[in-house]
């Protein structure tokens, strides 16, 4: 987006891009709270999808136009995650989604894994980035260790952390921000940890990407995955891997298939019209930051979103913590979060509260465990259906939070 550098954030041109923000309900336009479960998609993304489609699409390593173009498209979409994400071109693998591409990648990472060996996963995670690793470790015959969750601060207790992850430690999976409750983990003492007793490192930044800039050299991560449908594009799901531990993967595929980093984690035919798509998601943070590089631009435009969906949510978190018969989970207010707010209501199941939201106010938000079983279970609220959940995106408004309020201060009334 090209739009000029202006000290209040530019929500009208922000809406102009997301065709679906026309939608109503019930005779009003719809507010889209269901941001952590998926974004609504940028124009360009659009536009760049029905455009590599009308033009004729093709598979790869053709010596005609379609498939040159193809390729283009591919290339194009790494070097722009790689900006996104701070990474290298050639560290970036897509596929059908995160879940997938991890249950794939572990395969590869813990080929070698024995009894005796350990991992840590954590009980805040969404089970994205705990299944596909202790799946393959109880395969293995490997010991899998948990980093608890603290169910009265929702942040992990690390008290334990140097007896957790030790010598015989082999990978370390952790989640960068909560699906459910919104915490943002400060990765730095789990991966210096992991780093000093030579453990590989997976993060999860499906909920990050969204909404803060994620550099993946600073992190510390070996392997980190997102998926493109969170942060405005199509649904591609995303790895990052390190150069070093990519190139010596020995990955699941068939005997013709590229052999080298990162096509070999990439089985089968891509979503070409789909990864046509990524440039213009990741163009979009671009456009809302000041002048310099890509990456420049990203960071600055991701402090913009940030800013913006931060305020939205405090007063989404300050007005529904007033209202009586409203439970909140949520960290400290000095413990960064993301713009995702978890609650229940007494008396209500979340399903119910999503169902009167909606009919009365046509704010969509979303109920359920949302795969953060774990965290769920600890909190002995899967029987009642666990939460509701409000997300936030850098296209609501301060209107659309007002309307959400109201409606949740009728539904307690």
């Amino acid at each position: 987006m090209a739009s000029p550098v202006c000290a209040a954030y530019p929500i009208d041109l922000v809406r102009q891009q997301f065709p679906a923000l026309e939608r109503t309900h019930n005779g009003r336009p719809v507010a889209y709270f269901d941001g952590p479960g998926g974004s609504q998609v940028v124009a360009g993304c659009i536009d760049a999808m029905a455009g590599y489609m009308r033009r004729g699409g093709a598979n790869l390593h053709g010596g005609f136009a379609s498939s040159v173009e193809t390729e283009a498209h591919i290339a194009a979409a790494k070097l722009a995650m790689a900006d996104l994400l701070n990474a290298r071109a050639q560290e970036i693998a897509f596929g059908a989604n995160a879940t997938t591409l991890l249950f794939h990648a572990s395969r590869a990472i813990g080929r070698n894994w024995k009894p005796g060996d350990e991992i840590v996963v954590t009980e805040l995670d969404h089970r994205g980035n705990v299944d596909p690793w202790i799946t393959l470790a109880k395969d293995k015959g490997v010991t899998v260790r948990w980093i608890r969750v603290d169910t009265g601060t929702f942040t992990l207790d690390l008290s334990g952390l140097d007896s957790i992850i030790n010598d015989k430690t082999v990978l370390v999976a952790v989640g960068l921000a909560s699906n459910a409750v919104g915490t943002i983990n400060d990765l730095t003492r789990i991966t210096a940890r992991a780093r000093q007793v030579g453990a590989l490192v997976a993060v999860d930044a499906v909920q990050a990407v969204p909404h803060f800039s994620v550099d993946f050299q600073a992190i510390g991560a070996d392997i980190l995955s997102c998926s493109a449908y969170k942060f405005f594009g199509p649904h591609i799901g995303i790895v990052a891997i390190r150069a070093e531990l990519f190139e010596r993967l020995d990955v699941y595929k068939l005997v013709p298939a590229p052999s080298e980093a990162p096509d070999k984690l990439e089985t089968g035919t891509l979503n070409h019209e789909g990864i046509a798509g990524i440039k213009p998601a990741v163009e979009f943070i671009a456009g809302l930051g000041t002048s310099g590089t890509r990456r420049e631009r990203i960071v600055s435009g991701y402090a913009a979103m940030e800013a913006h969906e931060h305020r939205l949510a405090e007063k989404i978190r300050s007005a529904l913590a007033a209202m009586p018969g409203i439970r909140l989970y949520q960290a400290a207010p000095a413990v960064r979060k993301t713009p995702t707010v978890a609650l229940t209501v007494a008396g209500l199941s979340p399903a119910e509260v999503c169902r009167q939201v909606v009919e009365t106010s046509s704010v969509f938000v979303a109920d359920g465990n949302f795969y953060a079983w774990t965290l769920a279970e600890r909190l002995g609220i899967l029987p009642t259906g666990a939460w509701v959940r409000a997300g936030l995106s850098p296209y609501n408004t301060e209107e659309e939070v007002d309307r959400f309020i109201a409606a949740m201060a009728r539904l307690v009334r």
